[in-house]
């Protein structure tokens, strides 16, 4: 933990020093319990944002090739996304999905944060589109309290099908914590759709984009 907060601190003084970002709402993050962190997706960035300047740890997602790569480059991805608390995740498989919400379970029942896209896949265009519902999934069936995050400019940071990053301010606000009532696992899909369009409409009065209305596909899938 003491390593994981030192290496927090330093992105966060990083960031704090280069972008001078705007961060505002930082008094609605619960100090303490289980918490479902859901923020719209701009930039390849946006997580390690999230767990640098957010007041606790959030632990993310990651692709499970930033963790097997080889050589020196390999090396280094695994340190990085290892000391900003990411989690290997597998991709493309409905058995890798199920087993990464388990391990969400796991992460929120420890009482710690969890950061998921509701999105799915960042957007290359600036919309919002609409949320998968795993995250409803997830509030439904913890009760945990979802914090909805809107960052605004944080593409800038690095253009889609860049790897140049560049220092830019950007903004990111973080909304009123949202409560569902626990439900365990076993609830209707439309409670599920209902809790989960709730918490996207949060996310899109906190960035202020355009609704998509249909869901975002990743790059590889057209």
């Amino acid at each position: 933990m003491e390593f994981f907060e030192g290496t927090r601190a330093a992105f966060r003084a990083t960031i704090r020093s280069t972008c001078r970002p705007s961060v505002e709402g930082l008094q609605n993050f619960p100090r303490s319990g289980p918490v479902i962190v859901a923020p719209n997706h701009l930039s390849f960035l946006d997580s390690i944002i999230i767990q640098a300047l957010m007041p606790r740890k959030v632990a993310f997602f990651a692709k499970s090739e930033y963790f097997t790569a080889r050589g020196p480059k390999g090396a280094a991805m695994r340190w990085f996304f290892n000391s900003v608390g990411s989690i290997p995740v597998e991709r493309g498989e409905q058995a890798a999905g199920v087993a990464a919400l388990q391990t969400a379970l796991e992460i929120l029942d420890r009482g710690e944060a969890f950061g998921i896209y509701p999105e799915g896949t960042r957007s290359r265009d600036g919309l919002l589109y609409r949320g998968r519902t795993g995250v409803g999934w997830l509030a439904l069936t913890t009760g945990a309290p979802v914090v909805p995050v809107g960052l605004i400019g944080t593409e800038q940071l690095q253009p889609a099908d860049s790897n140049m990053i560049k220092a830019k301010h950007f903004t990111m606000k973080i909304g009123a914590p949202l409560y569902f009532e626990k439900t365990g696992p076993d609830h209707p899909l439309p409670a599920r759709r209902a809790a989960t369009d709730k918490i996207m409409d949060a996310i899109a009065a906190l960035s202020g984009q355009q609704r998509a209305g249909t869901y975002n596909q990743s790059k590889q899938a057209g």
